[in-house]
């Protein structure tokens, strides 16, 4: 199937510091696309791959569970430390996750982490029944586009495949396990109205990832898809002072890049 027009991935060559940007559950790179032209226009080189299953219809997802989703993250990872001395990764929601595994099982390899309304569990009387009704129902209804901002869109499904969100819910189980082996320093920023990650996912994990460089931050005046909302200028400028505080080469490629 061809990708949704806006969907593609983005990368983009800088300098030696290289930033990896996770997309979330049923969404695309467009959520993050403002974020990674940020960061690059700043001298960082960036990766926002599109994950297998998105961007193109849902039932391709249907195909597709939390393994591809992470070798896809992973791949991409390994190549940015091939080509960068520092490397970041950064998510939103399930992105955030996805974020959250690479710096458990990458140690060193990976410098710093930012997380944008994490996800770290699905929620409800829904998630119990998932093992028998994804069997039964195919999908239900979408979660993409909770966005306080008028007129901004994110490109997402409108329909969860079952399947995908019971592989979802493992990977949350698996994730919340590897949380104490997080040690990097981490930045996390979180709507206080979000109506698809409630509270208590950043909660958790600020409670049990083991870094001691901690920032959270509140985006009062956005949604969850915060990228693409109100606050969105904060989220880029935050993040890379927070990676240029860490690698504080960033700066100067920055001024080199910007004129």
């Amino acid at each position: 199937m061809p990708v949704l027009p806006g969907a593609e991935p983005f990368r983009h060559e800088g300098g030696e510091v290289g930033v990896l940007l996770c997309h979330g559950f049923t969404g695309s790179p467009q959520s993050l696309r403002p974020w990674a032209e940020h960061l690059a226009e700043h001298g960082l080189t960036v990766s926002l791959p599109l994950l297998p299953g998105h961007g193109t219809r849902w039932e391709d997802m249907q195909l597709t569970g939390w393994q591809d989703w992470y070798a896809e993250v992973d791949r991409e990872l390994r190549a940015l430390g091939e080509r960068c001395e520092r490397v970041f990764v950064a998510g939103l929601s399930m992105g955030g996750a996805l974020a959250l595994r690479l710096a458990a099982r990458h140690g060193d390899a990976v410098s710093g982490v930012v997380v944008v309304n994490p996800a770290n569990k699905v929620h409800g009387l829904s998630a119990y029944a998932l093992p028998v009704a994804r069997h039964l129902v195919r999908t239900t209804k979408g979660i993409a586009s909770d966005i306080a901002l008028p007129g901004s869109a994110e490109l997402g499904y409108d329909r969860v495949p079952l399947h995908a969100a019971h592989s979802l819910r493992n990977f949350f189980r698996l994730v919340d396990r590897e949380l104490p082996q997080v040690t990097q320093p981490l930045l996390l920023l979180r709507s206080p109205q979000d109506h698809v990650v409630p509270p208590a996912d950043s909660a958790r994990v600020l409670s049990r990832v083991s870094s001691r460089d901690v920032t959270e931050i509140l985006l009062e005046q956005s949604y969850h898809v915060a990228t693409l909302d109100h606050d969105a200028d904060r989220i880029f400028e935050e993040s890379l002072a927070f990676i240029g505080r860490l690698a504080p080469s960033v700066g100067k490629e920055g001024t080199a890049a910007g004129g």
